[in-house]
């Protein structure tokens, strides 16, 4: 017997029944259960990175119990269903590949000797984003006047949010000419930040102007990843691991060799480190 979507639903009603459920899920919210979903799509995220296909079936299904759980929510509320959910999806979706469905129905298709190119479909699905913004500025009477940026989502980790808002303004013409003064303002902002750290290590500045300087070097950082075509979040991602595997690798040596770890120097550590990399490079 194999359980579907129905089933899930109906096992989360009855998880958040208050009088026989479990109490845990009966007294969650939409905001607790928030770092819950973080956490669950950084494990989908992690099991990819591994290529644990077995781990990766059970961390989507932990996942899809996270939007389950936030309909339910909705539902017991009166805002919406999980059913509303996977209807508004479908009809978003549809709305946003005219080259896939091309009269706005999911059961038209479109002609394969007349599919329209890659530059086509990526302005047509930025002018429909742009006008679902602009229907919902509309459609909220209390709304500022809309910004190029709305709509980038607060609570984004920081380094995906700066890209997003870095490819949103170099679409309405702010961005660099090309790659050159990127690396110019990377070593500037080099500079600024040793002369806000120097300062503040002399009582001549503040940490708040050592954070500042820091983070507008990330931001460059992230300049320099969008023009060169790389993911800057994966991009750290596959430094932490390497600089895992490579730690591990010290703590391995130092095992076989009976030596401690805490009470080797640097310089020793830094020795192993050297060794590690030698040998990944060879292989």
């Amino acid at each position: 017997m194999s359980y579907s979507i129905e089933d899930l639903k109906v096992l989360m009603g009855r998880l958040r029944d208050p009088e026989t459920g479990c109490p845990w899920d009966s007294r969650q919210t939409f905001r607790s259960i928030v770092p819950h979903t973080l956490e669950e799509a950084h494990e989908v995220a992690d099991a990819i990175e591994r290529e644990d296909y077995p781990n990766l079936k059970d961390e989507l299904g932990d996942l899809l119990f996270q939007v389950i759980f936030y309909s339910q929510i909705g539902a017991e509320e009166g805002h919406f269903s999980f059913d509303a959910v996977v209807d508004n999806l479908v009809r978003k979706l549809v709305r946003r590949h005219p080259h896939v469905f091309p009269e706005g129905t999911l059961e038209s298709r479109i002609d394969p000797d007349n599919r329209p190119d890659e530059a086509w479909i990526k302005e047509s699905w930025e002018r429909i984003k742009a006008e679902e913004r602009a229907q919902k500025q509309a459609e909220d009477s209390s709304a500022a006047t809309p910004g190029r940026l709305d709509g980038i989502a607060r609570a984004l980790p920081a380094m995906v949010r700066a890209e997003k808002l870095q490819k949103r303004a170099a679409r309405h013409g702010f961005d660099w000419p090309d790659i050159a003064p990127v690396f110019d303002k990377l070593h500037e902002e080099i500079d600024e930040l040793k002369e806000a750290w120097q300062a503040a290590e002399s009582g001549q500045g503040d940490h708040d102007a050592v954070e500042d300087e820091l983070g507008d070097l990330l931001f460059v950082c992230v300049n320099l990843a969008r023009f060169m075509k790389v993911n800057p979040e994966q991009a750290v991602g596959r430094t932490n691991h390497k600089f895992e595997a490579r730690f591990r690798a010290i703590e391995q040596v130092l095992e076989r060799e009976g030596r401690s770890f805490d009470e080797e120097t640097l310089e020793a550590l830094d020795e192993i480190w050297q060794s590690v990399k030698g040998i990944e490079k060879k292989t």
